[in-house]
């Protein structure tokens, strides 16, 4: 019998190391080494098929290809029914991929793959495979959801061994396995949710995707810091890597995709979570911009980049005099750093001093910007709550701002003016690069080449 070898898994950046230290050699973090045990060797012999093998490290005698006798199969993507979804993963889910979805507990991670696979299973044959609950828990949710039951396969496993085989009698299209933390693979000692269980139950599936050709989802859990729990080497194994947030308080739902084999990384998809389940929002700058009529200082509408298509957000900047100690810097889905960046060089070339004010900087509606077509907007707002002088409704800024004052063009900048004018703006600051060639209807459209340039442009244009 061959000897169980055990060796610790650095949580953070998934490198193996023969013994246990405090710090980890590759990336350099604190307590991140987690114990794992190797599986035993198998002696199924080579040319054995995966599903009749125990370990699930049995394929197919290898072979080598020329690429271009490689023949190129067409689009062969499977549409979900949601085209929020279907944005998100680049236009459908691919045949033999492997698709994890992580979120917060209540996010609606399962009530959206519930949604999916009832409307999916009408067309192409899917399984739904849950270790978390029981099949009349589904059947009472997907009741409630007034969801279509007739097609769609469910059953209650936790071992991926019975999973592959289950795969192999149905042959489905699509298998969702809700969660990755509760699988488990038979001859792994420890117990579900460990490092161990966790990298060999999603290497066991992700080998079953390939060489079956059967597209497999599976549901991750995340830890309180809101990273996904398990090992860093998950997110490797996976073709495409989906995180679904929400807001505390908020109905709205946001899905993300932080890595995707098949299609563009950061894509942005909104979903709102009702009584009949989660519904798309098909326009999700109507959302955000939920303004009241009277607009206070410190109020400034710009449009960030998602993955493929613009997304209007309001920044909304708070100035006050400092009430003893320190003046504070506070950004709330913003780079805090950036920020304070940002103030100096608004002190610097525009000779306006904070060093006696408080700066509070907000993203409404829960949204996270991380893009610099947002530097602009933020200190054009801090302006605003500066003088205490509100801008109007109608405008839009947006613009990256160098250290040395100028302002540098953004991406797409023609396609963000454009989305600004369909939903009502009248006025524009962008970089004098962005500014169209030719006019555009409805809107006026200012080209600026430095922050002080910006700000001369916000007194002229909004009388300040």
């Amino acid at each position: 019998m061959a000897k169980t070898k055990t060796a610790y898994v650095c949580d953070a950046c998934g490198a193996d190391h023969t013994k246990w230290q405090g710090q980890c050699s590759v990336c350099g973090e604190w307590n991140t080494l987690k114990q794992f045990v190797v599986p035993k060797s198998s002696n199924v012999p080579v040319g054995q098929s995966i599903l009749g093998s125990t370990d699930g490290y049995s394929g197919n005698a290898p072979s080598v290809e020329n690429l271009a006798d490689i023949r190129m199969e067409g689009d062969s993507r499977t549409l979900t029914g949601y085209s929020e979804l279907d944005r998100v993963l680049g236009g459908g889910l691919v045949p033999g991929s492997v698709v994890l979805i992580g979120g917060d507990p209540g996010a609606g991670k399962s009530t959206l793959l519930l949604q999916v696979t009832t409307q999916l299973s009408k067309q192409v044959s899917c399984l739904y495979v849950s270790g978390e609950e029981s099949l009349q828990q589904i059947a009472q949710r997907a009741s409630r959801l007034n969801l279509p039951v007739g097609d769609l396969r469910l059953a209650t496993l936790t071992y991926v061994e019975q999973i592959a085989e289950l795969v192999q009698k149905e042959k489905p299209n699509v298998v969702v396995v809700d969660s990755i933390q509760v699988m488990q693979v038979g001859n792994v000692d420890s117990v579900p949710g460990s490092v161990s269980q966790v990298r060999e139950s999603a290497a066991f599936l992700t080998k079953l995707a390939k060489q079956t050709g059967t597209a497999v989802v599976l549901v991750g859990h995340v830890t309180k810091e809101g990273n996904l729990a398990g090992p860093k080497v998950l997110e490797h194994m996976i073709d495409c890597f989906l995180m679904l947030d929400s807001a505390a308080g908020s109905r709205f739902r946001t899905l993300r995709s932080l890595k995707n084999r098949f299609g563009a990384v950061n894509e942005l998809g909104v979903f709102a979570m009702t009584e009949q389940g989660m519904r798309e929002v098909k326009n999700p700058s109507a959302i955000f911009l939920e303004r009241p009529d009277k607009t206070n200082p410190g109020s400034v509408v710009t449009v960030v980049w998602e993955g493929t298509r613009p997304i209007l957000v309001e920044i909304q900047a708070l100035v006050d005099q400092v009430q003893g100690g320190y003046p504070k810097r506070v950004a709330v889905g913003l780079d805090s750093s950036r920020l304070s960046m940002h103030l100096a060089v608004m002190h610097r070339h525009c000779g306006l001093s904070f060093s006696d004010q408080d700066v509070f900087a907000n993203v409404a509606g829960g949204v996270r910007v991380s893009e610099t077509a947002a530097d602009l907007a933020l200190l054009t707002s801090v302006y605003s709550s500066f003088r205490n002088k509100p801008l109007s409704k109608d405008l839009i800024v947006l613009g990256e701002i160098g250290l040395t004052g100028e302002i540098r063009p953004v991406p797409n900048g023609q396609e963000r003016i454009n989305e600004a004018q369909k939903h009502g703006f009248t006025k524009a600051i962008v970089p004098r690069s962005n500014r169209p060639k030719n006019a555009i209807q409805g809107i006026e459209v200012h080209g600026v080449g430095s922050l002080s340039e910006a700000l001369e442009v916000v007194k002229t244009v909004e009388k300040l």
